[in-house]
């Protein structure tokens, strides 16, 4: 009922990267010592290695994530291991599939680049098969860069296999002749980051947000996790570049947004406290939900609660606030425990109307 967890905070991770102080590539052995020295203790709920766009050895890549990709497996710290391959039938979206083949036990997710853009959600089909035939487990998060793959993008969501989508902002911004600002890129692309999310909503699915292009020099200490320590360090540390980045996860977040994709480590913590409820936040929606329990009120009727009057809206979005929490990983057991109590209160109807990611049984 409570569904699995979220994408959450997404790394984009390269796989083999340039060293400008070298001026050349990596090689295989250097790439994986800079895997093993920070990917693994990455804070990121999400890790992608991108094969596509931002990719220029992609053999050497795949030759590099198929020695590494199992020794995740044996990280105490659960991340998501997310592939963004390329655009279906491409000669290189063939060779990705073979790396899929090799290293699907260790695979969470496929992100399918320009999803939809030449065969339509034809492409999501055979995916899906191909998948069903490794790893059942392995989802796909198709990527909207396209008009028309939001044109199509219930097709698109109808497959058990996507759970998510992801907005690819800057393809679909070029692909619309809109030239959005780092700045103000939420603004500029709200009507069609809407018209995702109403399609998503319907469907049940869940929607990842744009990847951010600024970056600072700061970083957030882990410790500040209350809004109010939050915007505190911003004034007093934070960077014009992190105010932004900060704002768009909240405005994301606001949304109903179940994950952002960033570029630099330092954003990881920054949004993810955009997005995760706090413990004040959490322990003030657990005293709502409990009030109207004892009120008898959670499926009609009102109650009075701090100088302001509640009902079963109020109560429902309150129990979104926990099962969000619990979506990204900051819900502690016996929170989540009263969140499954309060669900079992409700009859199925309720429930998706509140929440729907779960499954019912």
């Amino acid at each position: 009922m409570l569904g699995d967890h979220w994408p959450g905070i997404q790394l984009y991770y390269p796989p083999v990267k340039y060293s400008p102080s070298l001026g050349v590539y990596e090689d295989l052995e250097t790439a994986s010592l800079r895997m093993k020295k920070h990917a693994h203790d990455t804070h990121a709920h999400t890790l992608i290695f991108d094969l596509e766009d931002g990719c220029r050895q992609k053999e050497l890549s795949r030759e590099l994530l198929r020695k590494e990709l199992p020794h995740f497996q044996r990280n105490k710290r659960k991340v998501t291991i997310a592939i963004r391959v390329n655009p279906f039938r491409t000669e290189e979206y063939e060779k990705d599939m073979q790396l899929v083949r090799d290293c699907a036990d260790y695979i969470d997710a496929i992100m399918l680049a320009k999803a939809g853009e030449a065969y339509g959600a034809a492409e999501v089909r055979d995916l899906s098969n191909l998948l069903v035939g490794l790893n059942s487990r392995i989802t796909i998060q198709p990527i909207i860069e396209h008009p028309k793959s939001l044109k199509i993008a219930p097709d698109l969501m109808q497959y058990s296999t996507v759970k998510h989508v992801v907005f690819g902002i800057h393809d679909f911004s070029k692909a619309m002749g809109i030239h959005i600002t780092p700045e103000h890129w939420t603004e500029e692309l709200k009507y069609y980051l809407n018209m995702l999310m109403f399609e998503a909503r319907i469907a049940g699915k869940g929607v990842i947000g744009g990847v951010e292009t600024l970056i600072g020099s700061s970083s957030m200490p882990e410790k500040f996790v209350e809004p109010n320590d939050v915007r505190r360090w911003l004034d007093l540390h934070g960077e014009n570049e992190s105010r932004i980045v900060y704002k768009h996860a909240c405005q994301e977040a606001a949304m109903g947004l179940t994950g952002k994709q960033v570029i630099h480590p330092g954003h990881i913590h920054l949004c993810k406290v955009a997005y995760t409820p706090s413990p004040t936040e959490i322990a003030q929606k657990i005293k709502i939900l409990k009030a109207a329990i004892e009120a008898d009120a959670l499926l009609g009727g009102a109650i009075r609660f701090e100088g302001e009057m509640l009902d079963p809206p109020m109560f429902g979005k309150a129990l979104q606030t926990l099962l969000r929490a619990n979506a990204l990983r900051a819900l502690s057991v016996d929170d989540a425990q009263f969140a499954m109590t309060v669900l079992q209160l409700m009859p199925a109807q309720v429930i998706r109307e509140n929440w729907p990611y779960g499954v019912i049984l």
